[in-house]
């Protein structure tokens, strides 16, 4: 089993949470990809993350939209750290995701990125990943490093015209 999994309430989330596993595959992290659902599909989702956690997966992240629940019910079956995800739609445009996912019980937290926040969700699965693994934490390290070169090179393009 990958060291993460990227749960999704609905295949209509995947254009959202492409690079999530685009992200983690540049910092040569594996992602095992599921559509399953916290309302619909409770028995698998549960016998997933319990296999998921016997198989090795260290960080599991869930996104959903509206009631968003699907992170929380992970986080309710595991003791692995959980991110969530929250998906822009509905009538609120995400925002009842965003608070259904960051308002968890005390005992069962869900780390939360921003609304459709899957680059970030990677990120922080990658140094929660890194904390015990030297080489990927190196990799996130030489990718934040990639990241601001990224910035400055575009300012310097920018100077540039501006002359």
């Amino acid at each position: 089993m990958p060291q993460t999994v990227l749960m999704m309430g609905s295949d209509s989330d995947w254009p959202t949470l492409e690079p999530v596993v685009a992200t983690l595959k540049e910092l040569g992290i594996d992602c095992a990809v599921r559509v399953l659902s916290a309302h619909r599909t409770p028995e698998q989702a549960r016998e997933f993350v319990q296999q998921s956690e016997k198989g090795g997966t260290k960080v599991f992240l869930c996104a959903a939209g509206v009631a968003a629940h699907l992170a929380g019910a992970v986080a309710a079956h595991t003791s692995r750290p959980v991110i969530g995800i929250p998906i822009a739609s509905g009538p609120l445009n995400g925002l009842d995701a965003l608070l259904s996912t960051v308002q968890m019980p005390p005992g069962v937290p869900v780390a939360t990125v921003a609304i459709g926040g899957a680059v970030n969700a990677a990120v922080l699965a990658a140094q929660i990943i890194g904390t015990g693994d030297a080489a990927v934490a190196q990799r996130v390290a030489d990718w934040r490093k990639a990241q601001t070169q990224k910035v400055l090179e575009k300012d310097r393009k920018l100077q540039e015209k501006l002359k």
